[in-house]
């Protein structure tokens, strides 16, 4: 399965993230074995871990909630944040990115889905953030998209709908905050069972997690 969704992110210029949480390390160094390098938490205590004791050239993408008093932990060395969901959690990010001397990766969350449970911004929300002096004066974190979790169900109609609202989203950002921001490009959508649907509504990242390791330890 790993081969088929590979070749279907790279026929559409789209990064296979493989979504390892709760998975142990062996199963990791199967995928990196066959040459994956882009994986995905959703925990940061396992992700610290799991870091510590892998190849150090892999591509670590926290893809969870994220608590400010954590982001101090992967700011080292995360790759991209992509749960960004409100001002006061990109300014930590900031100063923890300034504190080690380099820039992170992030994307503005939104709740796209029908899940109360589900985390993310409002258009409203996104707009306001993107509107702040605040923002403005972060230099250490680069803005680089969208992500997005649709509705778990059958429906693919409405999960597809669920996705173009998300593209939505990302192309209006993009015209009015990041016209000029070429790294203003990556839409995070698609998980293992709705893959093909978000490739086909303009993924730019899946994130996928069973279908490459099997059901949760």
């Amino acid at each position: 399965m790993y081969k088929e969704i590979l070749h279907q992110t790279e026929q559409r210029k789209a990064l296979l993230i493989a979504v390892s949480k709760t998975h142990p390390v062996d199963s990791i160094l199967k995928l990196y074995n066959q040459g994956q390098r882009h994986f995905g938490e959703n925990r940061v205590q396992e992700m610290l871990e799991k870091h510590e004791s892998l190849p150090q050239d892999i591509q670590w993408h926290l893809i969870g909630h994220l608590q400010t008093n954590k982001v101090k932990l992967i700011a080292p060395f995360v790759a991209m944040i992509h749960s960004v969901d409100s001002l006061r959690l990109l300014e930590e990010i900031n100063k923890q990115a300034v504190k080690n001397n380099r820039s992170i990766d992030c994307l503005l969350q939104f709740h796209i889905a029908l899940e109360e449970s589900k985390f993310g911004l409002t258009e409203a929300e996104a707009i306001e953030l993107l509107e702040s002096p605040l923002f403005t004066s972060l230099r250490n974190i680069r803005m680089c998209g969208v992500m997005g979790m649709a509705t778990y169900t059958d429906d693919q109609e409405h999960v597809r709908n669920e996705f173009k609202h998300l593209r939505g989203l990302f192309e209006s950002l993009k015209t009015r905050f990041f016209s000029d921001k070429p790294y203003f490009k990556e839409i995070s959508m698609g998980m293992s069972g709705d893959w093909q649907i978000a490739l086909e509504e303009g993924s730019t990242m899946l994130r996928v997690g069973s279908l490459l390791f099997g059901s949760r330890s």
